[in-house]
């Protein structure tokens, strides 16, 4: 005994209107709330007045051995010489690189250095040579 009739089998429609009003509502909504500001006034952090990378002298390359010394000009150097050497020269800016068999700790202290003096330093990552 069945006791409630079944429905048609019509499809039933769906109405577009109320989901269009909701969309409209929601732009108006956002066009109001939103704030524009002028391209005039925005302010963008991109200094490269004072470097150019087509003229200018090839930045010096320091290159970190095992024993903890610092290779610059075709000569190895303590530390010390050489944070002396670069601020007598004048630089501020340095390439550094390291030899395959450098130690980390050698690395960090030459970094650690050239940061304390103010001079920029770019790391030029090299693979370790196998025997």
């Amino acid at each position: 005994m069945q006791l409630v009739e079944p429905r048609p089998s019509r499809p039933i429609p769906i109405r577009i209107t109320p989901l269009i009003d909701v969309v409209f509502i929601l732009l108006v909504f956002f066009m109001l709330t939103t704030r524009l500001l002028p391209v005039d006034y925005l302010e963008l952090a991109n200094n490269t007045s004072n470097r150019s990378p087509i003229t200018g002298e090839p930045l010096p390359e320091l290159t970190v051995t095992a024993n903890g010394k610092v290779q610059w000009q075709g000569q190895a150097m303590a530390l010390d010489q050489l944070m002396t050497e670069l601020g007598n020269a004048g630089i501020t800016e340095v390439n550094l690189a390291t030899t395959g068999d450098t130690p980390l700790g050698a690395f960090t202290r030459v970094l650690s250095s050239l940061v304390d003096q103010g001079i920029d330093s770019h790391w030029k990552r090299t693979n370790a040579t196998t025997p």
